[in-house]
């Protein structure tokens, strides 16, 4: 096993090869908007209402849980204006500590692309997959009467088809995945609409008796609002999509920030309005009790054509696990090139523009998870918790570089307190659960954490080399056809000319 940047490893870089901007501003927001409206906003809201006990607080959670995703995305424009590569957290890590200590300063950007890579975004991808079988097999289900066995072995198989669908068109080319994502956005926005379309109509019909009841049955207190705000920050989770593939974004110090502007506060104003079209025609008690809240409105509100909400709740949760496949295999590739990970997983497809290496694996990882996962509710505890304290770990990033790298430009500063506020609610987020609920998937998430460590110390910071792997590199660059990227300096002056050719920074 090599664990080393490629210039200790002797492979002489003459393809030039690299990944190409062909992500436009419109696309930078559909991969936001495609990784946030996953399945929760469908499923989860039945769960805020109950941890809150009444109608407007529950509201008053969903605003506060898009505030603070606003707030770590602005924070992040102003990291990915500094550090302007792909790979998201792992090269805000990089730039913040590599510098600090020999030792210490790189295991932060190991730790988390190690669990990241993994773990935690290979169950992501999962749990996308999983809700997706699950609401294509539920009419079948209905319809031929299938015994919960069979039912079970269906969706596990249709979850497995869904990852090798993902997989592939990850593989095939990044302007095919800006395809079928715009798509999948315009689809997955579109049922949204009719939701709040009918909620809408709803109201007009006068049809207010549960939004009349405000903060009436309020349950939530001080000590309890960490353990609410974990109900709904999972269907905001995605944010930070863009910052993971900064180097395929044209003109990314201006076109990031405009997309997190655009998307976090439109996909706020599109989950209250749908909380609100729930409320006109669910109570309080039908929606606590609901496994689908989406899914049952669709039953009152929409009649014959309830069809739609399952379908959508579908396409919804397959563009949300196709989106993050795609934001973790740019971070597979960043952590590569670093030397984080084996040199391979940062070649790219000559043919395709792809790294396809990075892709195979995450594709290979979620059917891992898949055919091992036996609760979904489980990997979504196991997910946020290790997705929040990197949150956290990436404001402490920004503070350490308004210190050391005081003189560098910066397209968009962000004021100071606005990090240390997210940086106290990720540690608040991250103690909660183990404090009140210490549950076994808490714990392997630390133990998950602890094994990189493990791993860092001999392959990384002691780069213990294995003869395997140069045949085993050997082996998919003939395969696949793949080649090392361009090195730093060829690849700087590419993507200055690419964005000289942009619009202007914001300034």
């Amino acid at each position: 096993m090599v664990i080393e940047k490629k210039k200790m490893t002797g492979i002489t870089k003459t393809s030039g090869v690299r990944l190409h901007r062909e992500l436009g501003l419109s696309s930078a927001v559909c991969l936001i908007v495609n990784v946030m409206i996953g399945s929760g906003i469908f499923i989860s809201a039945g769960n805020v209402l109950q941890n809150t006990g009444s109608v407007s607080m529950c509201l008053v959670i969903w605003v506060s849980c898009g505030l603070l995703s606003l707030l770590g995305a602005l924070s992040y424009a102003e990291l990915s204006g500094v550090v302007n590569k792909s790979g998201g957290n792992f090269s805000f890590y990089c730039a913040a500590f590599n510098d600090i200590h020999s030792f210490w300063g790189p295991l932060p950007s190991f730790v988390y692309s190690w669990t990241t890579i993994f773990y935690s975004r290979p169950a992501e991808v999962v749990i996308g997959t999983l809700t997706f079988a699950e609401y294509s097999v539920r009419p079948i289900s209905l319809w031929l009467s299938l015994l919960p066995d069979t039912e079970a072995m269906l969706i596990k198989t249709i979850s497995v088809l869904a990852i090798c669908a993902i997989t592939l068109i990850n593989y095939i080319s990044v302007k095919f995945f800006v395809k079928t994502q715009f798509a999948v956005t315009v689809s997955k926005i579109g049922v949204c609409i009719i939701i709040i379309g009918n909620g809408l109509y709803q109201l007009y019909l006068g049809n207010t008796k549960t939004l009349s009841t405000g903060f009436e049955g309020t349950s939530m207190t001080i000590s309890q609002f960490p353990i609410v705000l974990y109900s709904g920050l999972w269907a905001f989770d995605g944010w930070a999509a863009s910052t993971m593939a900064v180097e395929e974004i044209k003109n990314p110090q201006r076109n990031i920030l405009l997309s997190y502007i655009l998307a976090v506060p439109f996909v706020t104003i599109i989950y209250v309005l749908m909380n609100i079209s729930y409320f006109t025609v669910m109570s309080k008690s039908d929606m606590v009790s609901s496994p689908a809240v989406a899914v049952d409105f669709g039953t009152y509100a929409l009649g014959r054509f309830e069809f739609i909400i399952p379908l959508g709740v579908a396409i919804s949760t397959f563009g949300s696990a196709l989106a993050t496949q795609f934001g973790t295999t740019r971070l597979c590739y960043a952590a590569s090139r670093e030397g984080q990970m084996l040199e391979v997983f940062s070649y790219i497809s000559v043919k395709r523009l792809t790294p396809t290496p990075a892709v195979l694996l995450q594709g290979v990882l979620a059917l891992v998870f898949c055919l091992a996962c036996e609760n979904i509710i489980t990997l979504i505890e196991f997910a946020s918790f290790l997705v929040w304290m990197f949150y956290g770990l990436s404001m402490v990033s920004l503070l350490v570089m308004r210190y050391t790298m005081k003189d560098v430009s910066r397209p968009f500063k962000i004021p100071i307190v606005v990090p240390i506020f997210v940086l106290a609610m990720s540690v608040l987020l991250c103690l909660t659960p183990i404090i009140t609920s210490p549950k076994p998937q808490f714990l392997i998430a630390l133990a998950f954490i602890f094994s990189a460590v493990l791993i860092y110390i001999p392959f990384v910071y002691y780069k213990r080399q294995y003869a395997c792997v140069d045949s085993f590199t050997d082996m998919l660059k003939n395969c696949l056809g793949v080649e090392p990227p361009a090195d730093e300096e060829s690849y700087t002056m590419d993507t200055m000319k690419e964005d000289n050719r942009e619009s202007p920074q914001l300034s």
